[in-house]
């Protein structure tokens, strides 16, 4: 199956939000090793980028749905049990044990 994003073809799924949301997925969530400086330029880009797209949550959210509804069975491998019958239960009839 192939995942189109604008009319362009996503290799992986890095590739499928980056295409989705119009930026790279590390700008939001940073990469391991990163400088306090390097965190300070990422998180200003980021608030720039919500400043000009006050849609760009509606956006990320949108994304997400489709890709849980796209991939649900494997998202969360469920699995309908046979029902269960009740316990059967012995009554107490009283008495000490020999």
């Amino acid at each position: 199956m192939k995942n189109i994003v604008a009319g362009r073809v996503a290799a992986s799924t890095t590739e499928f939000i980056e295409l989705a949301l119009g930026t790279p997925p590390e700008l939001w969530l940073g990469v391991e090793g990163e400088s306090e400086m390097e965190r300070a330029a990422r998180l200003d880009a980021a608030r720039d980028i919500l400043a000009d797209n006050p849609d760009f949550p509606d956006r990320v959210s949108q994304v997400a749905t489709e890709a849980i509804e796209a991939h649900a069975p494997e998202l969360f491998n469920v699995t309908q049990f046979p029902a269960r019958r009740p316990a059967s239960r012995r009554q107490y009839r009283g008495g000490v044990a020999a």
